[in-house]
């Protein structure tokens, strides 16, 4: 008998040492900005790259809050496939100030959680940093534009990120 109850505090004990331990990890994931956690995500290869050839890493490494509207390296794969060589072409030294363009097409400023955009109304406007505002549809799921919202409320510590299927293209 004291064998099992003995058994069974360490077993509760171990419990409660995995959930410390796991409750830590996702604090120290949330000390981490908005280019550590994309980098980390793994997924998001061509955007990091397209940030660092921007320019802007030390500017969404910046205290923020921003929200940014992330595109996978599938949606990369989805623009390229659509626009062939556009991807090598923006991330060309000469195409700085378009890449930037659409890189600030896709964050907005202060920390907007799902939880708030479920709020607006479909076909609200918001205005992004690059000064063009999208459109948030939350019919059938959330758009902004015509990129569908796949992964939510991705807390950074200075702000979150949502996951997106489609890069977000600025009309002129």
């Amino acid at each position: 008998m004291k064998l099992r109850k003995g058994l069974a505090l360490l077993g509760f004990l171990g419990l409660m040492g995995a959930v410390i331990t796991s409750g830590s990890m996702a604090k120290a994931e949330e000390a981490k900005d908005i280019v550590d956690t994309a980098v980390a995500a793994g997924s998001f290869k061509t955007l990091v790259a397209a940030v660092k050839a921007a320019g802007l890493v030390d500017t969404l490494k910046g205290d923020g809050p921003f929200t940014v509207f992330a595109p996978t390296d599938a949606a990369f794969k989805k623009l390229e496939k659509a626009k062939p060589g556009i991807i090598e072409t923006l991330l060309k030294p000469e195409n700085k100030d378009k890449l930037t363009a659409i890189l600030t097409y896709h964050v907005v400023p202060g920390k907007v959680m799902a939880a708030d955009v479920l709020k607006l109304k479909s076909g609200t406007k918001v205005k992004t940093v690059n000064g063009k505002s999208v459109t948030i549809k939350t019919k059938h799921g959330v758009h902004v534009d015509h990129a569908k919202v796949v992964k939510t409320d991705i807390e950074c510590s200075n702000g979150v990120i949502h996951v997106i299927d489609t890069v977000l293209l600025p009309k002129h």
